[in-house]
């Protein structure tokens, strides 16, 4: 089965969902995902049958609302969003700044699915009030009805009846963590994420990250954590500390794009941290070459 992607997400983990999965033990009672985002992952690892449970939580309320209705009610948003991507053909750019004035007063699904689909790289960007005020991609109407209802139709097949939902810190949500099971985190990019920034709803501070994931090496909970990189020879953020006991992984992500339209070939990494717990569960499911 084709990974169903119903939601745009600058940032997204989808094109390194495998390298990222081949990471995963066996034997795994429910997936976490802290900072759900677009879900990538928990949607590849629902696809290749990798756990039995799934946890999606984000502090974005309307986001995790917007998971609800794809997972639970998936014909309603369909229905909602065909409507929506159909009223824009008599003006688009005024029916785009319509929708998001309604869904900043509401915060409804149906309205933030739309506008992720229309808006410039579907990039997230709020103002200092909290309120969505990215602009629309005029070169485009977004995704085609039919080809969002395929997607919501197949992640709604995918993990309905398997996913609990939460929109907490991320620090609270992570308390649920057993040892059988594993959490995904990708927080923010670094170096634009510390307190409230335009381009995240959320923010994570570098060492309350650090104490968090001390605690779960304490409990023995296995994760994964996306966070620095580096294009080239340019680092991209502050590497996880050695203290940790995390084993470091350099996932290629592709070719940086500003770099090609200069004229330069430079390929872009992003470090993958697997905790100590994890390691031992590879270790014992004989998967030895992936931590050597």
């Amino acid at each position: 089965m084709k990974i169903p992607h119903p939601i745009p997400y600058q940032g997204s983990k989808r094109y390194l969902a495998s390298q990222i999965l081949s990471y995963f033990p066996t034997q795994i009672d429910r997936v976490i995902e802290p900072c759900a985002g677009s879900a990538a992952i928990t949607l590849a690892a629902c696809t290749n049958g990798l756990a039995s449970r799934y946890h999606l939580n984000d502090l974005n309320e309307p986001l995790i609302a917007l998971w609800k209705q794809i997972i639970n009610s998936p014909g309603q948003i369909s229905r909602k969003y065909e409507k929506l991507w159909e009223a824009q053909h008599s003006g688009s750019k005024k029916h785009y700044y319509a929708v998001r004035k309604k869904f900043n007063e509401t915060g409804r699904p149906d309205y933030f699915l739309y506008l992720l689909t229309r808006c410039v790289k579907a990039a997230v960007r709020y103002n200092p009030l909290g309120e969505f005020n990215q602009s629309p991609d005029n070169r485009r109407f977004g995704t085609h009805p039919t080809l969002m209802k395929k997607r919501i139709f197949t992640a709604s097949k995918l993990l309905k009846n398997k996913t609990e939902f939460s929109a907490h810190d991320y620090t609270d949500v992570v308390k649920i963590a057993q040892p059988n099971d594993l959490v995904y985190f990708d927080p923010p990019y670094q170096g634009v994420c510390t307190n409230r920034n335009s381009r995240y709803f959320q923010g994570i501070d570098y060492e309350e990250l650090i104490s968090v994931l001390e605690t779960l090496n304490q409990r023995n909970i296995s994760f994964l954590v996306s966070y620095d990189g580096k294009t080239g020879n340019k680092k991209h953020g502050k590497m996880l500390p050695e203290k940790l006991e995390l084993f470091q992984v350099k996932l290629k992500a592709g070719r940086s794009s500003q770099a090609t339209l200069l004229g330069r070939s430079r390929n872009i990494y992003e470090s993958l941290y697997i905790s100590r717990a994890l390691q031992e569960r590879l270790i014992r499911s004989q998967n030895l070459a992936k931590i050597q």
